[in-house]
């Protein structure tokens, strides 16, 4: 009798594991379907562009009297040239007045910096595949052309094509504010314009003085604000500025900038946005023009990475650095990039975000047709959801979610977030000697960025003061609790201004 008991629990505890199993096994062909649809349809849209661009964009000459193609270009032709290369031929990528192989492209410049990341050339996608496959086994086709920005690698230094905009771009005046910029520090001759920045100027109101030396006014700390990706300055000023402190209001002076390529800043086609540029340009057109001496950094998801950047360029000028929500996983320098993309834009249908992001990472063509129907179109969006809630101001989320293009957001993505990565650990090294004040603000329940990426940090750099916010996930870390979040940045500047 105490044997039949016993069985009923075992039965159904093998068919919780049997069903368990089933719809794993449901929920993985679906995912296999869906992606495999994916790989089918951005296939068919590189073709698509491949015949269709050459028609909308023809080839213009530039000021180097050279004729140079539009960027009707796609990844995939150099990822053949990639593919072709690991499979043992010393493959090389002619143009009209270069030689340039896979391997160069991925070599390092003259600053040590990164120019491209692999991401870029190592999305797998079975037609492509076959097809490349086909190609190299009955036709022979071992030379591939790259992008020709990629093998003009002087984008950085030189002016490259004319200011035209892209067809399947926005032309409103935000969007098409500049195409054509020049990043570095020689400016003749070149069409320039900076990052838009949003100041909030100290208040130099003397409280209650008894004394003559009371009115004096102390000298201004600066503070540096970076958003994440598909953001913009707004992020901070609509969260941390209005409620800071009358001390902090008298004490320092803030500065959110938008990004190259995102919000109101220039968004040109002739820029791979890799890190290198990104930090150029917040020198240029914050660090230089206010003669910055000594910062804060305060930065959030992607910008974490731009920020680290800045902050080694400028360990001697940097006070704290506050890190909200920071992608890093640990890996070896080889596999740095593709680990990022595969942690922050895994192939999985759930959650949406996730997918979202997998989409836009893998699918070069898919993500530039989304962003042809909502970023190319997002003033009619606007419009109809101003009808539709009522609203005259909408959130400003939904204003900067459509504020780039696909050329700024892709090359961002794979070149700053993904090709960042390999460069993480070396900046880290850098502000743990420098012993600068380091904090990492990490919401447990975040699933773009998971809590390990604040442990990760936390390991590499044992000094830091990490804190957890819990139940909160990648925004709400600091939307719901913004008064909180700006005591706690207040407390972190006042501490190190302590320790000097």
């Amino acid at each position: 009798m105490l044997q039949q008991q016993q069985q009923p629990p075992q039965l159904n505890f093998s068919f919780r594991k049997w069903f368990a199993k089933l719809v794993q096994f449901i929920l993985s062909t679906i995912n296999f379907v869906v992606f495999t649809f994916l790989d089918l349809l951005d296939f068919l849209l590189c073709i698509f562009y491949r015949f269709f661009d050459p028609f909308m964009e023809p080839a213009v000459t530039v000021p180097q009297t050279t004729t140079h193609t539009p960027p009707y270009y796609c990844y995939c032709y150099s990822y053949s040239s990639y593919c072709l290369c690991l499979g043992g031929n010393n493959t090389t990528t002619t143009t009209t007045t270069t030689t340039t192989t896979v391997q160069q492209v991925e070599e390092i410049d003259d600053e040590q910096q990164p120019i491209s990341s692999e991401t870029l050339y190592q999305r797998q996608n079975v037609f492509r595949d076959f097809t490349l496959f086909i190609r190299k086994q009955f036709f022979n086709h071992s030379n591939t052309q790259l992008p020709n920005s990629i093998n003009n690698n002087n984008n950085n230094n030189k002016s490259a094509a004319s200011s035209k905009i892209r067809w399947s771009d926005c032309n409103c005046q935000s969007c098409a504010s500049c195409h054509h910029i020049h990043i570095g520090n020689n400016r003749d001759g070149d069409h320039f314009n900076n990052l838009h920045l949003v100041v909030m100027e100290q208040q130099q109101q003397p409280l209650q003085a008894t004394h003559e030396h009371d009115y004096m006014v102390k000298p201004v700390e600066n503070v540096i604000f970076l958003h994440g990706f598909l953001s913009s300055s707004s992020f901070w000023v609509e969260s941390t500025f209005p409620n800071l402190s009358q001390t902090a209001k008298h004490n320092y002076r803030l500065f959110a900038v938008d990004l190259l390529g995102f919000g109101k800043s220039p968004k040109p086609w002739d820029c791979l946005y890799t890190l290198k540029d990104h930090v150029n340009m917040i020198e240029q057109s914050l660090i230089n023009p206010f003669s910055l001496n000594s910062f804060h950094i305060v930065a959030h998801s992607m910008g974490c990475i731009i920020a680290l950047a800045l902050a080694s360029k400028y360990l001697n000028s940097v006070k704290s650095i506050t890190l909200v929500a920071a992608p890093y996983f640990p890996s070896s320098k080889a596999q740095a990039s593709l680990t990022a993309l595969n942690r922050l834009a895994s192939k999985r249908l759930w959650p949406p975000l996730l997918f979202g992001s997998a989409v836009m990472s893998w699918y070069e063509h898919v993500g530039r047709s989304i962003c042809f129907i909502i970023c190319r179109n997002h003033r009619r969006w606007e419009w109809l959801l101003q009808i539709l809630l009522r609203k005259r101001d909408l959130h400003f989320a939904v204003m900067d979610f459509t504020r780039h293009t696909h050329h700024s957001a892709w090359h961002t993505m794979h070149n700053v977030i993904c090709g960042g990565a390999k460069q993480m650990d070396e900046f880290l090294e850098g502000v743990k000697k420098s012993k600068v004040v380091f904090t990492v603000i990490q919401g447990d329940k975040d699933q773009v960025t998971p809590l390990e990426c604040g442990h990760n940090l936390k390991m590499k750099i044992p000094l830091a003061d990490l804190r957890i916010i819990s139940n909160a996930d990648h925004n709400s870390v600091i939307f719901g609790r913004e008064q909180q979040f700006t005591r706690d940045l207040e407390h972190i500047w006042f501490s190190s201004s302590k320790i000097e």
